[in-house]
């Protein structure tokens, strides 16, 4: 099971983290990824790593995001600073770059003008 949370709202230029905790143990999992969504489009992986340490970002949040898994706490985080209000969406945790068939509940992440 996955279990997003530090979402909240926040002005444009604010800064939040978010963390996801995974059930199941993270340790051997290869690829680990956010994603998010906004009413009306499909869910988009943003930002991703490897077991190996390898980041890959949406160039979108390129400098902005940064993705950070700690195996022995099996979770996983996404930091995001200078946030736009683009950035307005449900973040979501799950495998990368190939979701698993199950989702969390998401944490919603609001950026004020």
């Amino acid at each position: 099971q996955l279990a997003e949370s530090g979402g909240g709202l926040v002005q444009r230029g604010g800064s939040l983290t978010l963390s996801c905790a995974v059930s199941m143990g993270i340790a051997n999992i290869y690829g680990l990824g956010w994603y998010r969504q906004v009413p009306g489009k499909q869910r988009e992986l943003i930002a991703s790593m490897t077991l190996s340490g390898e980041t890959h970002y949406q160039d979108s949040v390129k400098g902005r995001f940064t993705i950070a898994r700690d195996n022995a706490k099996s979770s996983i985080y996404l930091q995001m600073r200078d946030l736009k209000t683009e950035d307005t969406a449900v973040y979501y945790c799950n495998f990368a770059p190939n979701a698993a068939a199950f989702w969390g509940q998401g944490t919603q992440v609001t950026v004020s003008s």
